[in-house]
């Protein structure tokens, strides 16, 4: 038999209108992503206030769930939005996968509504960032795209230079002038971020994390990694680390 079919779908309507209940009208539901895809602070709160609304379907008897499955699809949305407005494809749905992951630890229905919230807000001030970033040439754009897929590797402005077609000291100038730093500097600001990331998140090892991202010793990444956060990478680890007892 049919999951979904006119009968079970006229029922179903039927019921909603017995009981005076409904699901939130289409265009209610997506005004929440419009905000927040324009970087609106205030689709935190017209998120919130749909989730507490209680005109939202039936998805499965046992509560928790149900406010579970009504995450996975908010989260969906918020994403997809999120990408149509400018914010890196990877970068979107890695936030997603993160707080998917999360939804595992939830123990109640309360727990998931603060996630949501907690991914509203996520999205919406990155987008609102992203409104503020002052706009780049073409050339330093696919730099710095270059160099977001590229940290595993040597990246020199040779290099760069030969990927956009510029000379090499003209593109130094060019990027200094609209990003407010050199190109190295930058480089290394990337590779730091990335590095703590994978020390809060990952299970890789310092030399591993070293070699990953182009440092030529595990020394040289952690000399880096000090002048750059303060901390070795042994104490950030432990500091920020989010469970477990991690190799070094």
């Amino acid at each position: 038999m049919a999951v979904v079919n006119e009968a079970k779908l006229g029922y179903l309507d039927f019921l909603s209108r017995e009981d005076r209940v409904r699901h939130h009208r289409y265009v209610e539901e997506m005004k929440q992503y419009d905000m927040m895809r324009s970087g609106d602070i205030n689709a935190i709160a017209e998120s919130t206030r749909l989730w507490d609304s209680g005109l939202y379907g039936h998805l499965s008897d046992n509560p928790l769930l149900n406010v579970k499955y009504r995450f996975v699809t908010t989260i969906t949305l918020a994403t997809r939005f999120a990408i149509e407005g400018g914010m890196d494809e990877e970068d979107a749905y890695n936030a997603s996968d993160l707080y998917i992951q999360d939804l595992e630890k939830c123990k109640t229905p309360d727990d998931v509504r603060r996630l949501h919230t907690d991914m509203m807000t996520f999205f919406t001030w990155a987008m609102a960032d992203m409104q503020k970033t002052e706009t780049h040439s073409k050339a330093v754009n696919e730099c710095m795209d270059y160099i977001h897929y590229h940290l595993h590797e040597r990246i020199t402005v040779p290099i760069l230079a030969e990927h956009v077609h510029l000379n090499p000291t003209y593109l130094s100038e060019l990027f200094a002038r609209e990003t407010g730093t050199t190109i190295s500097h930058y480089i290394t600001d990337k590779r730091m971020e990335a590095a703590e990331n994978m020390l809060k998140y990952s299970e890789y090892g310092f030399a591993q994390i070293a070699r990953i991202l182009a440092y030529r010793s595990q020394s040289h990444f952690t000399k880096v990694f000090k002048k750059h956060t303060g901390m070795t990478p042994g104490e950030y680890r432990r500091k920020y680390a989010q469970n477990g007892i991690w190799p070094e």
